[in-house]
Formats: structure tokens, sequence, C-alpha cells
């Protein structure tokens, strides 16, 4: 929501002069930082509740950076601000938990996600689909087509709990919950998070274009997680696709 006589985002504190037309949705805060360096004129929101904000140029583009935490509900919230101060494309970047074919490293692109979160029911009826901008996910393809990294596209499972739904917290007994084994058996997902779904479906709610692209940071079923060396590379590949890739929209 905006504050009609000033125009401002309520919690991420933006104003329309403080956006792109095109933004790039981060969980992590820090990554915010680390993808500024590759944009020229930085542009920073005053940070509010811990939701830091930049815009910046990239390819002669004015693009949005913002990170929203973790899970649906804040993010759905960054996302629904942005959407009020003028932007209109949007592409979640980050990590998701691997099921193979997807190895540690790949990037895993989604076409869609299952609804298993409960944010998005409040933007529509769970028979709605979470479905993402064609446009996009065409160019993010592409991209990644061209790129040097092993990727995949498919659907994700979004669920609101972590460890009450996707994995055990206990370091002797940690493991994947029987019902989201069940879920990717049945369904065939290549990832899971936290926010895919509930992003998918409110920016299509409320007219705008929206995708997610993410790096598989834990094997579902090998327990395993990427190092740190080889996540700093695969994020920097990220980066540089995200920001091409939102940059056609913006």
């Amino acid at each position: 929501m905006t504050d009609q006589a000033t125009d401002k985002a309520w919690y991420i504190g933006a104003t329309r002069d403080d956006v792109g037309k095109a933004a790039i949705l981060i969980g992590d805060p820090a990554r915010v930082d680390r993808i500024a360096l590759k944009m020229t004129d930085v542009h920073r929101v005053p940070e509010n509740r811990g939701l830091k904000t930049i815009t910046g140029s990239y390819d002669g583009k004015r693009i949005t950076v913002s990170a929203f935490g973790m899970g649906a509900p804040i993010a759905t919230i960054v996302l629904h601000e942005l959407f009020a101060v003028g932007v209109r494309s949007f592409l979640r970047i980050g990590t998701a938990m691997a099921v193979p074919p997807a190895k540690l490293g790949d990037f895993v692109l989604a076409d869609g996600a299952m609804r298993a979160e409960g944010t998005s029911n409040t933007y529509a009826p769970l028979g709605y689909p979470a479905i993402a901008d064609h446009d996009l996910n065409t160019t993010l393809r592409g991209l990644l087509a061209a790129s040097d990294r092993p990727w995949h596209a498919g659907i994700f499972g979004t669920y609101d709990g972590f460890y009450t739904e996707m994995f055990g917290i206990s370091s002797g007994s940690r493991s994947l919950i029987q019902s989201l084994k069940d879920d990717i058996h049945r369904m065939g997902l290549i990832g899971t998070d936290m926010e895919t779904s509930a992003l998918l479906v409110a920016a299509r709610i409320l007219g705008a274009r929206a995708g997610c692209l993410c790096v598989a940071t834990v094997d579902a079923f090998a327990q395993t997680k990427i190092s740190d060396a080889d996540m700093a590379v695969a994020e920097d590949q990220m980066f540089d696709l995200a920001l091409k890739g939102i940059a056609r929209f913006a």
C-alpha cells in the first residue's frame, strides 16, 4: 500500500522517484550491496525495518533491487509496494533446494509453482495458477542457454514452513519431510522455496510480470549444501543474468 498524500511506500519507504520500471527481488540483504557493484549511479533508499532498496543504472536502464528477507508474506509486501510506486516487472533471484536432475550450483528457472503457501490465497483462490511471465522467461531461457552453467526449468514447490514442511531441524535426524518427498515424486518438482508461488500470483493479479531464477544450493535428498566458494561464483553469474534479463523490461 502507499500513502496517497506522499505517494511513498509504507514499509520500504520508496517513492516513485526512487524506483525504476523493473526490479530484482532478493532475499538476503547482503546481496544488495554485491549486485550494486555491477551498477552505476546507485541511489539508496533509507533502510526501514531491515528492508534494503537501491536503484541504479545497468545497460542504460534504471533497475531497482530490493531485499525482502525470507518468506512469502514479506516478499509480497515488497513486491506490492514497489508495484504501487510504479514498478511493473519483477525478477526474484536467490536460492532454492535442489531436486534431481538439478545439482548443486545449477540454475533453476521457475516456469510456475505449486501453491503450498498461504499468502497467495489472499490474492486469488487456490485454483488460480502460479505461472511465470512468458516474455520474461523466454528472455531468461535465451540467456541461460548461452551461459556455461547447467540449468533446468520446471515447477517449484513453495511452502511456508521450512522446518515443518521441508527439512528437519535436528542435525542428527535432518531429513526431507515425507509430504514434500511425496509432492516431488507425484508432481515432478525441480526445486522448493518459500516465496515463488506467492510472488507469481501477486504480480499477475496486480497486472505486473514476474519470474524467478535461483541457484540450487541444497540437495534435497543428499542433504548437502553448496560451498561458499562455489556459491560466490554462481551468485556472480546469477547477478549478470538477472541484470541482463530484467533490463530488457525496464
